[in-house]
């Protein structure tokens, strides 16, 4: 089990004792780890004692992580090459992937800077990890490139925007520069091909026989593949590693969906990187990119807290261009509760502006010499300068386009992009509570039954509180900005509301909040409702109808693939030793879904051949046709859950 003292020790560390072990020592590695003994401190070292003549010492380096072999001693005779060396070593938490030092941000504006730049001002101080980062991921790749044949060179589309995507574009530009850039080098691409063959073998051998070494064969490949210049897949090879610790462990909330997620997304880059396509958006990069944006104008729309799972706490600002571009500042840092509470308030670290996160979220800036990520976020760098200017209401142009077309097409876009949905913004009327849900109904005819969810849970944050409050006026008209859930039928995360222009029952906000409140940060009180009048039509009914998402018949794919991932290739077999294995997958034809059950079948009999070799004697399949199989289903079942997600919002 994972050790709670120990420092943590990098990929290339941990293979190397893995590798360095004979083959009977190999075999007691599971064993060993799991009765690996709490360490000690002792003068900056932490030590393990396995017996008198047995024990390990891990003196990290300064930055406080096991780099260097020479690190990790044991007293023992066999050392290095010693179980219990190894041992200490698989239990200890992985690090993060060392960063490279930060990018000297330029003096001004580079005049004629073309998109793609990387010489720009590096990301504002105090931004999390990416995995920690406020944007979030919907962790499972879509169905494009997944279910080509081995050698092939799949079709695919990127999940995100590329860094050749125009400085300042924000995530709504377009994704007609995501393929732009030169392809992979031949290291690349060979580190590519070595990170697909062992994420196969891991995928066939699943959680009960991913152990410390099926782990250390991905660990050294994600060591490569960081060498060759492929941080995106060091990261999910990485990621893949901690879910299977994390699920041998059965620790208190692992998800088995998200070691799956984390399973498609590392075989979908490493299947592209070994066919030799792509760009900058599959290579990934060590730290974000930002490039020159020159002179900009925004507006704010609104603020979000930000808690992550690690302990980071802060707020991302939203903000729109004078185009319609969307920008986001963030201030994220070690802090968890405290420090999301209080960075709602606090100062803007850009340019000199003299304006806190609440006061941007409702004016303006003008920034020169702006420097822009790929995906919207402002740097703070040397030569960037702001000053405060007036905002705009959310009836004003350019925010007022947010709220113009109907939900359900704007959803469509969204999810269309194979990224994490953007901001977006319509009218509704309020139905009625549903647990912790609001359930609304867009102003428009035929519109379907919407469900509010709070977009953070944690009971300190104000999210569900003004939820309840909202719930407690039916028929009250709210103008909603919020984030669409790729997973829910009909579901919106709200993270701001404000009346509906024109309307005569809907909220009365002070004017200083601009006419619109941040569910995260400002507390509905009685005074911002109307005290009279009534609705000015009827209250719509608060009956939901059938859910499509959660009453499709694929969740037997889901369970199919996360049998997979759980009990590896033989217990994907399993299911189709059975008399009828066909008639498993009848509700899935029945339903509209002959593609998945047909990628569903070809999967359980993929995972149930014995070929043979020249005199006919059963032999071991390879692992790759079965993780094309998975990899087809998986893809598969992503792009038809969002297709029904999107079809809910008609």
């Amino acid at each position: 089990m994972t050790s709670t003292l120990s420092p943590p020790v990098t990929a290339e560390v941990v293979a190397d004792a893995v590798e360095n072990l004979s083959a009977r020592l190999r075999k007691k590695l599971d064993a060993a780890i799991e009765g690996c003994p709490e360490g000690a401190d002792a003068d900056g070292a932490v030590v393990f004692r396995f017996g008198e003549d047995a024990v390990v010492t891990l003196r990290p380096g300064p930055s406080g992580v096991v780099t260097e072999a020479g690190q990790a001693v044991c007293g023992c005779l066999l050392a290095p090459r010693c179980l219990h060396r190894a041992a200490v070593l698989g239990a200890a938490p992985l690090a993060e992937p060392l960063a490279e030092p930060p990018a000297e941000p330029p003096a001004g504006p580079l005049a004629g800077a073309g998109p793609g730049e990387r010489d720009a001002a590096g990301p504002e101080a105090g931004t999390p990890p990416e995995d920690d980062a406020p944007a979030r991921t919907t962790g499972a790749s879509g169905a494009s490139g997944a279910a080509a044949p081995p050698g092939s060179v799949p079709d695919a589309t990127a999940p995100a925007a590329g860094a050749g995507a125009a400085a300042g574009a924000g995530p709504d530009a377009g994704d007609a520069d995501r393929d732009a850039g030169a392809p992979p080098t031949p290291a690349q691409v060979r580190a590519g091909a070595a990170l697909w063959a062992v994420s196969a073998e891991a995928l066939a051998a699943g959680v009960v026989a991913g152990g410390a070494v099926v782990q250390a064969e991905l660990l050294r490949a994600a060591h490569t593949a960081r060498l060759a210049g492929l941080p995106r897949a060091e990261a999910a090879a990485l990621r893949v590693v901690r879910g299977l610790r994390a699920a041998r462990e059965r620790r208190a909330g692992q998800r088995l969906a998200d070691l799956a997620a984390a399973f498609s997304e590392l075989l979908r880059t490493a299947a592209l990187l070994a066919s030799g396509t792509g760009g900058p958006w599959l290579t990934g990069g060590g730290r974000r990119a930002y490039a020159a944006g020159g002179g900009l104008r925004v507006h704010g729309l609104c603020r979000e807290p930000v808690l992550t799972a690690t302990g980071y706490g802060g707020v991302v600002t939203h903000l729109l261009g004078a185009d319609g571009a969307r920008y986001t500042l963030s201030d994220v840092r070690p802090g968890g509760l405290a420090r999301a509470r209080g960075a709602g308030a606090a100062s803007v670290a850009l340019g000199g502006a003299a304006l806190d996160h609440a006061g941007l979220a409702r004016a303006g800036l003008r920034i020169s010499g702006a420097t822009v990520s790929a995906d919207g976020r402002l740097g703070a760098g040397r030569g960037v300068r702001a000053v405060p200017a007036p905002g705009a209401a959310w009836d004003e142009e350019p925010l007022a386009a947010l709220f113009a077309r109907p939900a359900a097409e704007a959803v469509r876009e969204l999810l269309a992009r194979d990224a994490e949905p953007g901001l977006l913004g319509c009218d509704v009327q309020v139905v009625g509570a549903a647990g912790e849900h609001l359930l609304v109904r867009e102003l428009r005819a035929d519109a379907p039954l919407l469900r509010l969810r709070p977009a953070h849970p944690h009971p300190e944050l104000a999210h569900t509180a003004n939820l309840r409050r909202l719930a407690g006026h039916p028929g009250l008209a709210v103008r909603v900005l919020g984030r669409p859930d790729p997973d829910r039928a009909a579901t919106l995360s709200p993270l701001a509301v404000g009346p509906v222009p024109g309307a005569q029952y809907t909220l009365r906000l002070p004017p200083e909040w601009r006419d619109r409140a941040d569910l995260g940060y400002d507390r509905l009180q009685g005074s911002h409702f109307p005290d009279t009048g009534a609705p000015a039509g009827p209250v719509a009914e608060g009956e939901p109808g059938p859910d499509a998402v959660a009453d499709s018949p694929l969740w037997r794919v889901r369970r199919l693939l996360e049998t997979g991932v759980a009990g590896g290739r033989r217990a994907v077999a399993e299911t189709g030793r059975v008399p009828e294995p066909l008639a498993a997958y009848g509700p899935l034809r029945r339903a509209g879904f002959g593609a998945a059950a047909d990628l569903a079948g070809a999967l359980v009999a993929e995972a149930g051949r014995r070929p043979r070799d020249a005199f006919g004697r059963l032999t071991e399949a390879s692992s790759e046709g079965y993780a094309w199989a998975w990899l087809a289903a998986s893809a598969h079942l992503e792009a038809a859950h969002r297709s029904l997600v999107a079809a809910s919002w008609a």
